[in-house]
């Protein structure tokens, strides 16, 4: 099997795909049986459209969330919208990994996608039990825990199928702040919400990048995918200032917004399309690859793209050991 890490900027991986294409478009004419997928957070927005895309032509969909009665009913919706019975639902909390642990050690066979879709953003400061930055424990460490937990399924669905996928879900966010090794958790520095959550949309393009390079050899790649701007439940706990930036963003042409349709497109991409079967440690956007720019610009001008501390390579193996220690010390 032939890994390719890294591309130049001339030979970005493109695909039939664009910011119009739904996700309905890029699973049209696959035929997914026998594949095993877990989303998180599928009970809404862009995971429950994945979700949706993925069962519709024959996966078998683990949808894992918080709030399982709400998940029976999603996933009784999926089954009736797309006419199978192959979805089913489990319990996740990403910011408790008790449920984690309980997740990963009752998950029975192999497991062919990952889709690390979950998220939160916070407009106040939050703390797990551990003294963890909400957003940090949520959006990174909880799904790296899980990645984790799940690495000998996913290795065995790579055994079986040929290729095993992780789609990390990002956000053009990610350009606000790396990852600050020296105080990742606040601890130290006044909390500011849209660096936190920048910082940890950073992290999951970087776990991207260090998953492919350890687990490779086992047939598993991840990539990393920024749906866009998409209106989800996503906002729901913004406070006015962080509506007004948005829609500041919007009318400077920095996004507009997309379908939830269309922010799951580029999920499904990295999830499904040949061209990323073999191909990690990317980003992507709009359905292709996008292009590393510098870390000094601005997010204006350059929302289609990824910075480069997004893609470091020493960065993305800090990241690695450093949350490899904080979940063993839980």
């Amino acid at each position: 099997m032939r890994i390719v890490r890294s591309v130049s900027q001339t030979s970005l991986i493109r695909t039939a795909f664009d910011a119009t294409s739904t996700a309905a478009d890029v699973v049209t004419g696959q035929n997914l049986t026998g594949v095993r997928a877990i989303v998180t957070g599928a009970t809404s927005g862009l995971g429950r459209e994945t979700a949706r895309a993925l069962a519709s032509v024959g996966a078998d969909v683990t949808l894992a969330v918080r709030n399982t009665a709400l998940g029976t009913s999603v996933a009784e919706d999926i089954a009736a919208s797309t006419g199978t019975r192959t979805v089913r639902v489990a319990h996740l909390d990403l910011a408790d990994l008790a449920t984690v642990t309980r997740f990963t050690d009752t998950w029975d066979g192999p497991l062919h996608l990952l889709i690390n879709n979950a998220g939160v953003m916070r407009p106040a400061l939050g703390r797990t039990p551990q003294g963890w930055e909400l957003q940090f424990a949520t959006n990174h460490l909880g799904h790296f825990a899980l990645a984790l937990g799940l690495h000998d399924a996913l290795a065995a669905g790579a055994n079986q199928q040929g290729t095993a996928r992780i789609v990390a879900v990002t956000s053009g966010a990610h350009m606000y702040s790396p990852v600050v090794f020296d105080d990742i958790h606040f601890t130290h520095r006044a909390y500011d919400p849209q660096l936190a959550y920048g910082q940890s949309k950073t992290a999951n393009s970087l776990f991207a990048v260090e998953a492919t390079r350890r687990w490779a050899a086992d047939g598993i790649v991840a990539n990393a995918v920024n749906p866009g701007g998409v209106s989800t439940g996503l906002q729901r706990d913004f406070t006015q200032d962080m509506k007004d930036h948005l829609d500041r963003l919007e009318a400077a042409g920095v996004f507009a917004y997309k379908t939830i349709e269309q922010g799951a497109a580029t999920t499904l991409v990295a999830a499904t399309a040949p061209e990323f079967a073999h191909n990690g440690g990317h980003y992507l956007d709009d359905g292709n690859e996008a292009v590393t720019v510098p870390d000094h610009v601005d997010l204006a001008g350059n929302s289609h793209a990824v910075k480069r501390w997004a893609r470091d390579a020493a960065s993305a193996q800090q990241l690695w050991e450093v949350s490899l220690d904080l979940v063993r010390q839980r």
